[in-house]
């Protein structure tokens, strides 16, 4: 007979104790839904107890049970056996709002399912990853799953598309120009990316469109689309980095709108024309810039840097010269927003986890997998939605 050591029975033990812990888990878990259910039913029922036919009889009263089923949750499958009502009233009919009818998995499950795979799952890995997971009997895992599951992201990505927005009104949007690589196209696609924030300071997507790289005509089409499904008032203001195509489109769109260019782009640029050795220090002061606490003080720190710099480096104080107008428009709105309004980090905090999933596919096969693939991303990104402020805005 084998003789364990104590780190082996150790594992043991605690391997037990993990296993039964996991099925009293479930078993609890089991209950709990269904006497909830039960009560569900029963309430509906009590509710409609008056409810009666010309003979007196009850209109509405439980009938037994639907067929047992299983309900895939993150602690595995739990056996459920549904109350069944039978509502005799025309065109009435009772519809549990904790289990829906055809319901076969737990919302976290559908959640869990794209979360992995936008996060750079491959679809062929998707039975093991789900299984250790969910445990090796949790059902519906199978490639194929995963493959009509990515045909109803699609197709939700085009009814989100074409959702009417007449009720939309947008104080603020971001916009930027995202590139991602595609294996089966010779180059790059551009998804032009809106995010808007409502009044009451919530962020939106906005709208996520394939682009002829960031030119005027690919933006119009996007800016126009927008007002053709019912977005009729001009957002107040638009902040995105230098790219001419955004800035021409809005001028033709949404002439009312206010212009501010992102500072980290502007930034980036004016540092890329000074030597690494005085880098930080201009850094340093185009950051004392845009964080000044009035207009007048960043006027008087830009001065400075044209001031110092421009002698020795004069295509870096051009960069900085040539955006002055727009660079700090910001100041016109609240000052609780000004670090929200400053630049694009809305756009590219929520869609850097999207860059990371095309690093570890290699990029996508197609350009409506990859726009399907943004889409779903920027959906499910808790950023996407972010509060900009409690406070009303400007």
């Amino acid at each position: 007979m084998r003789q364990y050591t104590a780190s082996e029975v150790e594992t043991i033990v605690k391997d037990e104790v993990t296993l039964s812990l996991e099925a009293l888990i479930r078993v609890g878990a089991r209950r709990m839904l269904q006497a909830a259910l039960e009560f569900e039913v029963d309430a509906y029922v009590e509710n409609l107890q008056d409810e009666r036919d010309e003979q007196g009889h009850r209109q509405v009263v439980k009938n037994g049970a639907h067929k047992p089923r299983d309900l895939l949750t993150g602690m595995g499958p739990i056996p459920i056996r549904q109350p069944r009502v039978h509502d005799r009233r025309e065109g009435k009919a009772f519809r549990s709002a904790i289990l829906p009818r055809y319901m076969r998995r737990a919302p976290s499950i559908d959640a869990l399912i794209p979360a992995l795979y936008l996060k750079g799952v491959s679809t062929s890995s998707f039975p093991e990853a789900l299984a250790a997971i969910l445990g090796e009997q949790a059902p519906g895992l199978s490639p194929a799953n995963v493959v009509r599951l990515k045909q109803i992201w699609e197709q939700e990505y085009q009814a989100w598309r074409e959702r009417d927005l007449s009720d939309k009104h947008y104080v603020y949007v971001w916009a930027d120009g995202i590139y991602f690589q595609v294996r089966l196209e010779p180059d790059r696609p551009c998804v032009l990316v809106l995010i808007g924030a409502t009044r009451d300071g919530r962020k939106e997507l906005l709208a996520i469109e394939d682009g002829h790289r960031e030119s005027k005509l690919s933006w119009q089409n996007v800016l126009t689309d927008l007002k053709r499904r019912g977005l009729k008032e001009a957002p107040a203001l638009a902040i995105g980095d230098g790219g001419l195509g955004f800035w021409a489109a809005l001028e033709e769109v949404f002439p009312q709108t206010h212009h501010q260019r992102c500072w980290v782009h502007k930034s980036a640029n004016v540092l890329d024309k000074l030597p690494k050795t005085v880098q930080a220090q201009a850094k340093a002061h185009l950051h004392q810039m845009y964080l000044s606490p009035t207009r007048q003080d960043a006027l008087g720190a830009y001065e400075d840097f044209l001031s110092l710099y421009e002698p020795k480096y004069p295509k870096a104080c051009a960069c900085l010269e040539k955006d002055k107008d727009v660079l700090f428009t910001f100041y016109d709105f609240p000052a609780a927003h000004w670090r929200h309004l400053r630049s694009t980090n809305p756009i590219e905090s929520t869609f850097s986890t999207v860059r990371h999933r095309t690093r570890q596919t290699k990029g996508c096969g197609s350009r409506n997998a990859t726009m399907m693939m943004v889409y779903k991303l920027a959906e499910t990104s808790p950023k996407t939605l972010a509060q900009i402020t409690r406070s009303q805005t400007h």
